[in-house]
């Protein structure tokens, strides 16, 4: 099994934005993650195509792209040409999900949906064999800094459930609270992509907790 950590550049230093660019390609992590928020679906506005350009021009690594907007069908093929590799969409933005996944992977991307935390794994069951990822948001989205939801332990069970015999090779990530203190409960529950934020970025050594990371799941055992 292959762990993956996707630092979040929502949290990076937009002042010394390639800066921050440069260590995550030097690390250990495996993607960038890029939360794109539109002030509608959540209560904040972060950053769209300029940023995405900047970040494509420096990054190594592939860019994982979370859009936390509504309608985001108008804008897949735009993200795509940014340079998004992965593009997720939440459930709870898409009347026609299924749609929604076909232009994706129409895009050459690969497919991800997220889920909020009071929305059930099991709402997934009739698109689950199209998608690469399906995206468990550990805290609610909007803003970073949020405590873990410990009920993110059972919808990762439940979805690893969900998977078995379908689409095995889902990956399982998690958003919002992760760090070094629930990283190794999250991979025995199921998980195998790890979104950090705050974790990363506020750390007195990024490499390091990155690094740090990695051992920890790569030492887990799942249950």
């Amino acid at each position: 099994m292959k762990y993956i950590i996707a630092p979040s550049i929502l949290s990076a230093d937009f002042g010394n934005l390639q800066r921050d660019i440069e260590m995550i390609n030097k690390s250990e992590a495996d993607w960038f993650h890029v939360d794109v928020m539109d002030g509608v679906f959540v209560p904040n506005i972060s950053f769209g195509f300029p940023i995405m350009a900047a970040v494509k021009k420096h990054a190594t690594k592939p860019l994982d792209v979370h859009l936390m907007i509504i309608n985001p069908d108008q804008y897949i093929a735009e993200f795509a040409e940014a340079g998004a590799d992965r593009i997720t969409v939440h459930y709870e933005a898409c009347t026609h999900l299924h749609r929604t996944i076909q232009l994706i992977k129409a895009s050459g991307c690969k497919a991800g949906v997220a889920l909020n935390p009071h929305t059930p794994v099991t709402l997934l069951q009739d698109v689950i064999e199209d998608l690469d990822l399906v995206l468990i948001m550990s805290v609610n989205p909007g803003f970073g800094g949020q405590q873990f939801i410990h009920n993110t332990y059972k919808k990762i069970r439940d979805l690893k459930q969900l998977i078995q015999g379908v689409n095995e090779n889902l990956i399982i990530q998690v958003d919002g609270g992760v760090g070094l203190q629930n990283i190794t409960n999250l991979v025995s529950a199921g998980a195998n992509a790890f979104v950090a934020g705050n974790a990363i970025f506020v750390a007195e050594n990024p490499p390091e907790i990155i690094s740090n990371m990695k051992s920890l799941m790569d030492s887990s055992i799942n249950i």
